[in-house]
C-alpha cells in the first residue's frame, strides 16, 4: 500500500532484479518505473546498483547504465571482480549489497517508505532495521518463476511484497519487434 504524500525512495539491485524479470520472460522499461513509482508517492530518489567489468573494452550494461544516470537514477557502481574457480571457469564476482544497505541506513531519516528492488535473502536484517527507524519497507521480487526469485524470510519481513509479474503491464518493456502495424494507430491518435 502506498500514500501519496509519503516519501518514497528506490533501491534497485541490478542484477537481482535483471535475474527476476528475465525469469519472467521481460526486460525492464526504467523510464515507466520511474513514472510508476512517481505515481505512488513522492519520490525522492530512485538507486541502481551494479557491478561493471571495467577491463573488458565493451561492458553491455554500459549503455544502460549511461542511460540511467543521465535519466535521473542515482548510480551506485564499482569494478566487478574476475577470479577462475576452482575448475578453472572464469566467474565475476561484484556483490553491491553493502553500498545499498549503507545508502538505505543513511537515506532512512528523510523517508517515509522505501521500496527494494531484490529477492535476495541477506537484505532481512536491513529490512528490519529500517523498519525499527519508521520506515515502511515493501520488496518487489518474484515467487512465480521456478525457483522463486525472492528469499522466503526477506517476503515475510516486509511490509509488503509486491510481484514483479504483477508490475509487467506496468514497467515491462514492450517486444522489439519493428511496429509497422502501430504506426497508422500512432497517425489516428494525433
Amino acid at each position: 500500500m502506498f500514500y501519496k504524500d509519503e516519501r518514497l525512495a528506490l533501491f534497485i539491485d541490478g542484477s537481482n532484479l535483471y535475474a527476476a524479470a528475465k525469469a519472467l520472460g521481460f526486460d525492464i522499461d526504467y523510464k515507466l518505473l520511474r513514472h510508476e513509482f512517481m505515481r505512488r508517492g513522492k519520490l525522492l530518489r530512485a538507486f541502481y546498483y551494479t557491478a561493471l567489468l571495467e577491463n573488458d573494452e565493451y561492458s553491455p550494461i554500459r549503455p544502460l547504465v549511461d542511460w540511467l544516470h543521465y535519466n535521473g537514477f542515482s548510480m551506485v557502481t564499482k569494478p566487478a571482480k574476475e577470479y577462475t574457480d576452482s575448475q578453472g571457469r572464469r566467474k565475476v564476482k561484484g556483490n553491491m549489497d553493502i553500498e545499498l544497505c549503507v545508502d538505505a541506513m543513511e537515506l532512512a531519516p528523510r523517508v517515509d517508505h522505501i521500496v527494494l528492488f531484490s529477492g535476495d535473502g541477506d537484505f532481512r536484517p536491513l529490512v528490519e532495521s529500517l523498519q525499527r527507524q519508521g520506515v515502511r519497507v515493501s520488496v518487489v521480487s518474484t515467487i512465480r518463476s521456478q525457483p522463486p526469485m525472492i528469499a522466503d524470510e526477506l517476503r515475510r519481513q516486509a511490509d509488503n511484497f509486491i510481484e514483479l509479474d504483477e508490475l509487467k503491464e506496468v514497467i515491462g518493456r514492450p517486444p522489439r519487434d519493428p511496429m509497422p502495424d502501430r504506426e497508422p494507430a500512432m497517425a489516428d491518435e494525433s
